[in-house]
């Protein structure tokens, strides 16, 4: 009786493990535009490529797809686009919502609480590549939204950075970029610190919507060499067209 338990616990961890690594080999995929915004991706070749079965690939893509990463459409998948319009939808939200995380992490962070963060924010400083720039960034503003005690912002803070993580790998690619993301939310902390509300969600609205504005404007430039990549961008044209136009003088290596 041990042993058939056994062997059946055995047989089913099997599926979960490999969905499992599927699952994370694929969205770092997509993630890094290893596989490109846009691709048509197919079970069969899922299979093929990472050497596993059907069952493990289907749980893994409806994972993803509730994500954001990927679209279902009768029995094709498609790595979604960059969407202009979910982006700024996306800043929008975080415009309202972490200024909202901030206020209420004043009020209520204990000084313990704030020491911890500023230790995890310490532990990535001068982040040497872009998967820890992104690591910094979603810690610290997770740790932030996490202060405010509010679960609800704290889940929808954590769902618009799951859905922006692939246009982050963009904003953190200079070893600049990831110093200025470090300098801002090093600010902001210690406006928390001084409990000083006011101070710590304009300089947490102005990191987002500068963000975005970079973003938005590293797209702009390099939209012909992306498509060109076979990328697809999707959205508000006349937004792109606004933004190239008024960083037309920019550098292409100008950081973000």
């Amino acid at each position: 009786m041990t042993a058939t338990t056994t062997d059946d616990a055995t047989t089913d961890a099997a599926p979960v493990s490999q969905t499992s690594q599927l699952y994370d080999n694929l969205r770092e995929a997509i993630l890094t535009l290893d596989i490109a915004p846009g691709e048509r991706i197919s079970e069969r070749g899922l299979e093929s490529r990472f050497h596993a079965s059907r069952t493990p690939v289907r749980a893994a893509l409806s994972r993803l797809e509730r994500e954001g990463l990927i679209l279902h459409e009768g029995r094709s998948w498609t790595v979604t686009p960059i969407d202009l319009d979910e982006i700024a939808s996306l800043a929008e939200l975080r415009g309202v919502l972490e200024p909202a995380a901030a206020r209420l992490a004043v009020e209520r962070a204990s000084a313990e609480q704030l020491d911890e963060v500023r230790a995890h924010l310490d532990d990535l400083r001068g982040a040497p590549d872009r998967e820890a720039g992104i690591r910094m960034g979603s810690t610290f503003h997770l740790d932030l939204a996490a202060l405010g005690g509010n679960r609800f912002i704290t889940d929808a803070v954590a769902d618009a950075l799951t859905r922006l993580e692939r246009t982050r790998w963009i904003e953190v690619r200079t070893a600049e970029a990831r110093d200025a993301a470090w300098a801002e939310h090093s600010a902001i902390l210690d406006a928390v610190r001084d409990g000083d509300a006011d101070r710590a969600a304009d300089l947490l609205a102005a990191h987002v919507a500068g963000t975005n504005d970079r973003l938005l404007s590293w797209i702009a430039q390099e939209r012909r060499r992306l498509r060109g990549a076979g990328v697809t961008i999707v959205g508000s044209a006349a937004v792109l067209d606004e933004t190239e136009h008024q960083h037309a003088d920019v550098p292409a290596d100008h950081p973000a």
